[in-house]
């Protein structure tokens, strides 16, 4: 999409329909992104059961949020790759390892967060 000098609230209103166009199509087409939406409306309840202060809930669904994030660019990045060329590359290869490498940060970040959290609920 080139540049269609749209500016103001018309701009913002195509920019939040593209942002909706992306989700629709991320929970549409990528299972990562389906399972990890399904984990988060678990644990959503749990993280405002388990939380004490806002920080808590900030933080908990902070991390879940962030997952996913980074697997919708992971997604984006792996479209890209894959639209360039279905042949094999070093640099095609890395672009999607570093791309599911943010996946797995994001995701031992939710682990290292929730396991401080329940410690500090249950065992401090």
């Amino acid at each position: 999409m080139g540049k269609t000098g749209i500016t103001g609230i018309k701009r913002v209103i195509n920019a939040f329909g593209y942002s909706m166009r992306g989700l629709r199509d991320a929970l549409r087409y990528e299972a990562a992104f389906r399972q990890e939406v399904a984990l988060f409306c678990i644990l959503l309840p749990v993280a405002i059961w388990l939380g004490k202060a806002p920080i808590d809930y900030i933080v908990l669904i902070g991390s879940l949020l962030l997952v996913l994030i980074v697997e919708i660019l992971n997604s984006a990045i792996e479209a890209v790759v894959d639209r360039v060329g279905a042949e094999h590359h070093d640099l095609s290869g890395r672009a999607k390892d570093m791309g599911s490498a943010a996946v797995l940060i994001a995701v031992v970040n939710v682990v290292f967060i929730w396991a401080m959290i329940v410690y500090q609920r249950f065992f401090s």
